[in-house]
């Protein structure tokens, strides 16, 4: 008579529990990947606004000023925006100097055809925390975009800040101080793909506002947004699907948003900050501000 050794089988309930281990396993190391995945995009994303703050006062040391952060008469390049004026400073020169030709052909960037510059993504320009930083297709032209405005000051009408339509502001002329002072933040491209161009851009009203350069309180006067609310908007956190966030600074970052300051530090505002933002804002508005990070 032979005897047959029975190996012991795994139970349903072994194996259910073998697949909720692996099942948590696989959810933290996918949450693991990607916290790592937001830090990198966030020191990637404040380490591009101090290569802009570099560029700021290379700028302002070559031309005693800050660039305007747009403008559209008496000038060689209308409707370019400050970020392109940049461009020498940022290591550049190549794609400036393909802008200082298309200029020359035709300064109307809008007509056909198109200026080259204004569909080549600049990496310094992108915040690697929106996917949306290459060029896209816009009523049939390309299209390549910034996730970081100039602060034109508290609200669009008063140019209180340091880059507004037409501005030349001096870094004597930021009697807050320029620790006290922000010159430029993030806010992600428009969901339709019309404000948020680097390149050059008219915004809501021919002035920039929305494209290139953003107030701390925002409004909306462009008609291209009828269903959005007049406003005010102001920093918070916003959807990339939603239209209205537009018309206020914000982040795909986790909190909050980086913001540049006139001197050339970087800092990263927590939403709770939305009060202070438009004191920050200001150049010379006196106010007492203190920041907490």
């Amino acid at each position: 008579m032979r005897c047959t050794a029975r190996h012991p089988g795994v139970t349903l309930i072994e194996l259910l529990i073998v697949f909720a281990l692996l099942a948590t396993l696989t959810g933290l190391v996918l949450a693991g990947v990607q916290r790592v995945r937001a830090s990198a995009a966030r020191t990637q994303c404040a380490n591009n606004l101090k290569q802009i703050g570099l560029a700021l006062h290379q700028y302002h040391d070559t031309h005693r000023a800050f660039p305007a952060g747009l403008r559209t008469q008496n000038d060689p390049y209308p409707y370019l925006s400050w970020l392109a004026r940049l461009l020498p400073m940022l290591e550049q020169q190549s794609l400036w100097e393909l802008t200082q030709r298309e200029y020359a052909r035709d300064n109307r960037f809008w007509m056909e055809p198109r200026h080259s510059p204004g569909a080549i993504p600049v990496s310094a320009f992108v915040c690697p925390a929106d996917g949306r930083g290459s060029a896209t297709v816009r009523e049939g032209y390309q299209v390549a975009f910034t996730h970081y405005l100039g602060v034109s000051g508290a609200t669009p009408t008063r140019d209180d800040g340091v880059l507004y339509y037409d501005s030349a502001v001096r870094i004597v002329d930021i009697t807050d101080g320029t620790s006290q002072t922000v010159a430029c933040g993030e806010r992600p491209p428009s969901p339709d793909y019309r404000l948020g161009w680097w390149y050059a851009g008219v915004g809501q009203n021919r002035d920039g506002d929305g494209d290139m350069i953003l107030s701390a309180i925002g409004v909306r006067v462009t008609f291209r947004a009828p269903t959005c609310p007049f406003g005010p908007y102001q920093f918070g956190p916003g959807d990339p699907e939603n239209l209205c966030d537009a018309f206020h600074f914000w982040s795909r970052h986790s909190g909050g948003a980086h913001f540049l300051f006139a001197g050339g530090s970087v800092r990263f505002l927590r939403y709770d900050a939305a009060n202070i933002l438009p004191a920050l804002a200001t150049r010379a508005g006196g106010e007492a501000v203190t920041i907490s990070e």
